[in-house]
């Protein structure tokens, strides 16, 4: 009989930045990377989220809190097991992101959080959704 592998402690990893400025694809590299040396990954991605946990919130101020502070939650109790999560989420409002931040260190959990800074004309031109083709249209 062998003994279990030891525990790795979990953490969260929060990508944040404008839309198309390479969240999502940066923690799908780390998430492959960290899996190839054997930690146990889930990316949380905020479009997948909004598709599924936030269905039917709109992107009102309020909203946008409830869409992060879910995500926040969610990334919490994974982290706490064990798990390393990457959430490459657009979370604009900086007391949304601190209430993310307040609920992981309330529980000891391991919480960095990281600006993609990307510039505009770049994510601009990586737009797949079109979101800065409608601002600039005025929609």
């Amino acid at each position: 009989m062998t003994a279990p592998a030891p525990a790795r402690r979990g953490a969260t990893v929060w990508l944040t930045g404008l839309p198309s400025a390479g969240k999502t694809t940066l923690a799908c590299a780390l998430a492959e990377r960290l899996r190839a040396e054997g930690h146990r990954v889930e990316v949380l991605d905020g479009d997948e989220i909004r598709e599924f946990l936030s269905k039917g919130l709109g992107f009102t101020r309020e909203d946008r809190h409830t869409n992060v502070t879910r995500i926040g939650f969610v990334a919490q109790k994974l982290a706490a097991n064990g798990v390393k999560v990457l959430a490459p989420v657009i979370a604009p409002f900086a007391d949304s992101r601190a209430a993310v931040r307040e609920r992981h260190a309330a529980h000891g959990t391991p919480f960095l959080e990281v600006h993609v800074a990307t510039p505009l004309d770049v994510c601009s031109e990586r737009d797949v959704k079109g979101l800065y083709a409608q601002q600039a249209a005025g929609e």
